[in-house]
C-alpha cells in the first residue's frame, strides 16, 4: 500500500508511475527533497535522447526550489562498468577506465550546455563496489538473495510474493536476462557476476566478480540517502525492469514497507515519423554536440516546455521552429516593451488597468499549472497570452496623442516573464545572443548597434522631411536615395543578427541569432515598414 508523503510541498500533484499509486496532492512542506536520478552509462555520446530527460528533470528541480521553495537534494550515479563499457573498450584495445572518464567528462559538459544544474554529487560505480558487497550481504541475510555454487549472486523474487509488480506493465521488458540454470526461477535477477577472462572484477566473499546492473543504485542511493528516498526520476524505458528491481531489492534491504515516495518518468523523444525513441543501439540518435551547432540550449529547453515531461515528444526541425518562434515572441516583446519605457516606441493610450488584470491571472494561473503534475505547456500557454495581450497594446503610431503613458504596467511583465522564464532554466538576459555581444577587443557590440540605429535614425528622419510651401508638398527628391540606404541598411543587417525595427520618426533595435529563418525575419522587417 502506497502511502501519501510530504515531500513535493504545498499543492503539487505528481503522477505516479506505479500501478497502485495515483497523482497524489501532497501536504505542506518546505523540508529538503532528496531526489535521486540514474545517470549515464559511460559507454558513448550522449544523445538528445537522453538530454531530453535530464532537461525535463532539470526543469522539475527548479520549479520545486523556486517556485515552490523546496531544497533539493539531488544525487545521480555514473555507471561506469558494464557490459558495453567492457565491450568498448576491448574493441578499442583500452582500459574501460580510460573509455569511461573520457565519456563521463563528455557527458557533464554536455549538461553544462544545456545549462543542467550538477547534482549535488555524482557517485561512480568503480568507487562504491566495497559498499554495493555490504548491500549484498544485507539481502542475503534478510533472507532474499541466494548465492550459486558459480559464484553469482541472484534476488529471490518469490520471497517477496505479491509485493512485485509496481512498475510491470509500464513499458516491454527490453532488458530481460538470458535464463540460467543456476537461478531458482526465471525472474530472478543478478546482484552479482562471476568474473570472466579480460573482464575487471573485485574480490567478495563470492569471489570475484562485479556488480549486477540494479543493485548500484539501490546502494548508492542508500549510502547518501538512507532507507527512503522522496524522488527517483528516469526514463519511462528504466521503469520496468530496472526501477522495479530497485524496489524489490531496496525494500528487501531495508525491510521497509515504501522506500521511493515517488518516482517520476519521463516520455521517449521520437524522431518525427518514427515509432523507435532515440538510441544508440537503433543509431537514429542526434548528439547533444551537433544540435548545438544548429539550435541554442534555450530553444532546446523551450522545446522540452511545450510538452508534458511524461509524454513522449517527436523531434524534427518544425518542432524545433516552434520553440524557436516562441522565445523570439518573448524576446521581441520585452525589447518593445523596454523601448516604450524608455519612451522610444509611440503608442495610443494604454489600457493600464486591463494589463494589471491580465498579469494578475497569469500568475495565478501559472503557478495553478505547474502544482498539477509540472504542466509546463500550459504555464508557457499562458504566459504566452499575456505577452499576446502586452502587443495589442503596443501598437506603434507616427504620432503621440498625448495623454498619460504607462511604463510601470510594462516594467511589471517583463520583469514577471523573465523570472518565469528562469525557473524554467531559459535565462533572456545571459543568452548566447548576449554573450558574443562582447568582442575580443573587449568592446561592445551593443553599444555599435546602440550608435548605429541612432545615427540611421537622424538620416532617416531628414530624409522624411518635407518639402515647405504648397507648391512642391512631399518628401524632397535629392533625399529619396538616403531613405532607400536606410532601408536596404536595415534588410542586411537582419541575417547578420541585428533587427531594426522602424516605429514612426524613431527606431528600436534587437539582436537575434543568425539562424533564424529569412521567412521569419522578412516578416518582422514588413510589420515594421
Amino acid at each position: 500500500m502506497w502511502t501519501r508523503t510530504k515531500v513535493l510541498g504545498g499543492a503539487v500533484r505528481a503522477a505516479q508511475s506505479a500501478r497502485s499509486r495515483p497523482k497524489a496532492s501532497c501536504d505542506v512542506s518546505r523540508a529538503p527533497g532528496k531526489t535521486y536520478s540514474c545517470g549515464p552509462t559511460v559507454y558513448d555520446h550522449a544523445h538528445l535522447g537522453h538530454a531530453c530527460s535530464y532537461v525535463r528533470f532539470d526543469i522539475l528541480q527548479r520549479i520545486l526550489s523556486r517556485l515552490f521553495g523546496i531544497t533539493v537534494i539531488h544525487a545521480m550515479v555514473i555507471t561506469d562498468i558494464d557490459d558495453k563499457i567492457i565491450r568498448r573498450s576491448l574493441e578499442e584495445n583500452v582500459s574501460t577506465t580510460t573509455i569511461a572518464t573520457m565519456y563521463e567528462e563528455e557527458f557533464k559538459r554536455d549538461m553544462l550546455s544545456l545549462q543542467v544544474i550538477p547534482p549535488a554529487v555524482y557517485l561512480r560505480v568503480t568507487e562504491n563496489v566495497h559498499h554495493i558487497v555490504a548491500f549484498i550481504e544485507g539481502i542475503i541475510n534478510n533472507g532474499h538473495a541466494y548465492a550459486t555454487e558459480e559464484g553469482d549472486v541472484y534476488f529471490d523474487i518469490q520471497s517477496i510474493g505479491h509485493r512485485y509488480g509496481k512498475f510491470v506493465g509500464a513499458v516491454e521488458d527490453s532488458h530481460v536476462e538470458p535464463v540460467k540454470s543456476n537461478k531458482r526461477h526465471w525472474r530472478d535477477f543478478a546482484l552479482w557476476k562471476q568474473s570472466k577472462p579480460q573482464e575487471p572484477y573485485w574480490d567478495s566473499p563470492w569471489g570475484r566478480g562485479r556488480p549486477g546492473w540494479h543493485i548500484e543504485c539501490s546502494t548508492i542511493a542508500s549510502s547518501v540517502f538512507g532507507r527512503q528516498l522522496d524522488v527517483h526520476s528516469g526514463g519511462i524505458d528504466l521503469a520496468f525492469p530496472h526501477h522495479e528491481n530497485e524496489v524489490a531489492q531496496s525494500e528487501a534491504y531495508h525491510q521497509c514497507g515504501q522506500w521511493a515516495n515517488y518516482f517520476l518518468h519521463s516520455g521517449h523523444l521520437h524522431l518525427k515519423g518514427s515509432a523507435e525513441k532515440m538510441s544508440k543501439s537503433l543509431k537514429n540518435f542526434i548528439s547533444i554536440k551537433d544540435f548545438l551547432q544548429s539550435y541554442s540550449a534555450n530553444e532546446f529547453r523551450m522545446f522540452c516546455l511545450l510538452t508534458r515531461y511524461r509524454s513522449a515528444v517527436d523531434y524534427s526541425d518544425s518542432s524545433m521552429l516552434e520553440a524557436r518562434t516562441s522565445l523570439r515572441t518573448i524576446s521581441t516583446f520585452t525589447h518593445d516593451a523596454t523601448a516604450y519605457m524608455k519612451g522610444q516606441l509611440q503608442c495610443s493610450p494604454i489600457q493600464e488597468a486591463f494589463l494589471w488584470e491580465r498579469l494578475a491571472e497569469t500568475k495565478a494561473a501559472v503557478v495553478k499549472a505547474l502544482a498539477d503534475d509540472f504542466d509546463t505547456p500550459r504555464a508557457i500557454g499562458t504566459v504566452m497570452a499575456l505577452v499576446y495581450h502586452g502587443n495589442c497594446q503596443l501598437q506603434p503610431v507616427a504620432k503621440s496623442e498625448g495623454g498619460t503613458r504607462s511604463p510601470a504596467v510594462f516594467g511589471a511583465m517583463v520583469s514577471y516573464i523573465r523570472d518565469v522564464l528562469d525557473v524554467f532554466g531559459i535565462d533572456q538576459l545571459h543568452s548566447k545572443v548576449q554573450e558574443a555581444a562582447v568582442d575580443s577587443s573587449g568592446g561592445s557590440l551593443e553599444a555599435v548597434v546602440e550608435q548605429l540605429t541612432h545615427f540611421r535614425s537622424e538620416v532617416r528622419a531628414f530624409a522624411l522631411t518635407h518639402q515647405e510651401g504648397p507648391k512642391k508638398p512631399g518628401l524632397h527628391p535629392e533625399r529619396v536615395s538616403l531613405l532607400k540606404a536606410c532601408d536596404n541598411l536595415r534588410k542586411e543587417l537582419a541575417p547578420l543578427g541585428v533587427l531594426i525595427k522602424d516605429r514612426g520618426p524613431s527606431s528600436t533595435w534587437e539582436l537575434t541569432q543568425r539562424k533564424l529563418s529569412q521567412r521569419v525575419q522578412d516578416e518582422d522587417q514588413e510589420k515594421s515598414s
